[in-house]
């Protein structure tokens, strides 16, 4: 039984590796994040929630996350309620983004974004910790 177990967990993390990357996986999921507006107001690109609204936009986070719904991790939303809105919480899941994490939403992992500086990652989890309608404190 732990063998078929341990197979259907490597088969699962395969897919979530190959699917991570993929465009046509991004394209599958429900929720369109839309791009990034350019022309928006010069006051919201001085907001680090904005900035990291528009970092998530931009980024492969809907393959996994969607704003209200659990897709393979959990959804942002879900994400916001669990954390508090503090700057340790900020640090915390900007390294979880950057590194990738396990453990705390089940067994699959989340894939590490090596590409995104920490300041940026800061941002989106800004943005993530918003909504659920708490400020940072």
């Amino acid at each position: 039984m732990n063998k078929i177990k341990n197979t259907l967990i490597a088969i699962v993390l395969f897919i979530v590796v190959i699917s991570c990357g993929s465009k046509k996986a991004e394209s599958a999921n429900a929720e369109d994040y839309g791009t990034p507006d350019e022309s928006a107001d010069p006051v919201a690109a001085l907001d680090p929630v904005a900035q990291g609204e528009s970092l998530v936009k931009a980024s492969d986070c809907k393959t996994c996350h969607h704003p209200t719904n659990k897709i393979i991790g959990p959804s942002h939303t879900d994400v916001a309620k669990k954390y508090d809105f503090t700057q340790a919480s900020v640090t915390l899941l900007a390294t979880k983004i950057v590194s990738g994490g396990s453990g705390v939403w089940g067994e699959i992992p989340m894939t590490p974004h090596p590409d995104i500086t920490q300041a940026d990652a800061e941002k989106m989890a800004r943005y993530v910790l918003s909504l659920d309608g708490e400020k940072e404190h």
